[in-house]
């Protein structure tokens, strides 16, 4: 809509509060006759916001998509087994599965978000209707269990194609209850005169993914193996979507689009998500990650009263010390991920809005993360200075690299669009941007460094690298020391007449510093 429909819209809503204002001091008559029916003020009434729905919605889903690690991280390989072919043999079906599975589910979470960003106001009845639609998607591991556990068979596919199809009929009865109730809605769409038009356009694009397992469970009996690639699209779907509409640009020119199309519900890569509820599903998967090192320590680690009184003397001190590496790997293994917490922290403290495609870098390192029990069972499970045991600690080192180079990527797509993603003091030049750079970089250039270290060393333990997760903190302190005092003196020598001026210019410089997209450019 134009600026004049706009206008036309506020003064309408002014002048129908300035009548409401009036009628109200005209008389209890009157106030009557303004008053809403019954029916409409039981609707109110029974009407909530949807924060603590969707903070439950996000813990549930958080947990489905993190323990899926379990079978992967249970996995028992023998001493004289080579960890390399056991993994290639033993873990990779269940790796894939287990990343497959993290994420559909996150795509399932992510159009959940958008799905009540249109919906800011919940009754029984949606609340109703949003725990089934939390049923379904809980029970997608399952199917992929069984896609893993019987490749050949499509039983597994066929079951999850059927659950995203009914999760797909209950999103879109969803919106169409909420549309028959536009109290329910955002304000947005409250007000506008298009309310059709949003509804067809969100059903639209709720059913695109339903649609395409359909194909998938249709080919399933025909040629198998194109439905696991029509699922491998889903996720990807707004990233091809927008591929092909810009190919469709050039070649026969922009379509003009409708002007409500490009407000809300988008389905491109930079559509906005919801920020609060990217670090709460982020916070959840961390959550859960450390909780499950402790339940292996609490299974594992408690010797057997029998034991320790006839191996030990009933001497509980001397029992525990055998358990030593395994108390070591647990505390290096809490502090990387309380430190990955604490990164990922520091970087959306700094962003302002997050995107579609800032979400899914989010979920890649969140995917890594959640990786992070395996690399524990890993480098406590075999003898001190065997093979298997630095093949362990280069699998631990990929793990979390990755889930680190992925937070920094998503800094890196926050600065093309800095002014719109990021708070000034971020942006290219600005003064904590050198700082976040390097604490964002630091856990990468770690692990990649003990890896080398891996090659070089045949000596390198378990325990060492332990030591080393456990060492990583300091290394946080040591860094904005350094990374101040080099700064100061890059100024000292470069700029030693604008040194005494630097704290009034930096506050002034903030807001007028050049694009980071303008300087790639």
């Amino acid at each position: 809509m134009g600026e004049n429909d706009d206008s036309d819209i506020i003064e309408h809503h002014v002048e129908e509060e300035m009548e409401k204002k009036g009628a109200r001091s005209h008389g209890a008559s009157s106030s009557l006759l303004e008053s809403p029916s019954p029916s409409d003020r039981a609707a109110h009434s029974s009407t909530q916001s949807s924060h603590r729905l969707l903070a439950y919605s996000d813990a549930l889903i958080s947990i489905i998509a993190t323990v899926m690690i379990l079978p992967v991280a249970h996995t028992k390989v023998e001493d004289n087994e080579e960890l390399r072919q056991s993994v290639q043999l033993l873990l990779t079906t269940k790796i894939a599965i287990y990343l497959m599975t993290f994420l559909i589910v996150t795509v399932a979470w992510a159009a959940h978000i958008r799905l009540f960003q249109v919906i800011v106001h919940v009754d029984d009845c949606l609340a109703l209707l949003n725990l089934a639609c939390m049923m379904l998607i809980t029970f997608l591991p399952y199917t992929f269990s069984l896609m893993a556990t019987f490749p050949d068979n499509i039983l597994g596919i066929l079951l999850f194609c059927g659950c995203v199809m009914v999760i797909g009929v209950i999103q879109s009865v969803i919106v169409l209850y909420a549309f028959s109730h536009p109290f329910l809605l955002n304000e947005q769409i409250q007000i506008s005169e298009n309310q059709t038009f949003y509804k067809h356009h969100i059903l639209k694009v709720i059913m695109r993914v339903p649609i395409m397992c359909l194909f998938a469970s249709i080919f399933s009996s025909i040629f198998f193996q194109l439905s696991y690639v029509l699922l491998a699209i889903v996720i990807f779907l707004p990233y091809i979507s927008q591929s092909l509409k810009w190919c469709r640009s050039k070649a026969i020119g922009q379509v003009e689009e409708t002007p409500d199309s490009m407000l809300f519900y988008t389905y491109l890569p930079n559509e906005p998500l919801s920020k609060e509820r990217v670090e709460a599903f982020s916070d959840g998967v961390y959550a859960i990650v450390a909780t499950l090192l402790i339940l292996d320590i609490c299974e594992d680690n408690v010797p057997d009263p029998m034991v320790v009184q006839k191996k030990f003397g009933g001497s509980l001190i001397a029992a525990l010390q055998d358990y030593g590496p395994e108390y070591l790997a647990y505390f290096g293994s809490f502090v990387t991920v309380g430190l990955l917490w604490f990164v990922h922290h520091s970087l959306f403290l700094h962003v302002t809005k997050a995107t579609r495609f800032m979400g899914l870098l989010n979920t890649f390192s969140l995917a890594f993360v959640g990786g992070l029990p395996l690399a524990y069972q890993l480098t406590q499970e075999f003898p001190k200075n065997s093979h298997n045991e630095l093949e362990a600690i280069q699998i631990s080192c990929v793990i979390v690299f990755f889930a680190g180079i992925f937070q920094l990527a998503i800094w890196v797509v926050a600065l093309y669009n800095e002014q719109e993603t990021l708070h000034p003091y971020v942006w290219y030049g600005g003064r904590e941007h050198v700082f976040m750079l390097a604490k964002l970089a630091l856990y990468p250039c770690v692990a990649l460094g003990t890896f080398f270290l891996t090659c070089i060393l045949s000596k390198f333990s378990a325990s060492i690298f332990h030591l080393m997760e456990i060492t990583v903190p300091f290394a946080f302190l040591l860094l904005r020391i350094l990374v101040r005092v080099g700064l100061a003196l890059l100024r000292l020598i470069f700029c030693p007449s604008r040194h005494s001026l630097r704290s009034v210019e930096d506050e002034e410089a903030d807001e007028t510093r050049m694009p980071f997209n303008a300087v790639v450019t």
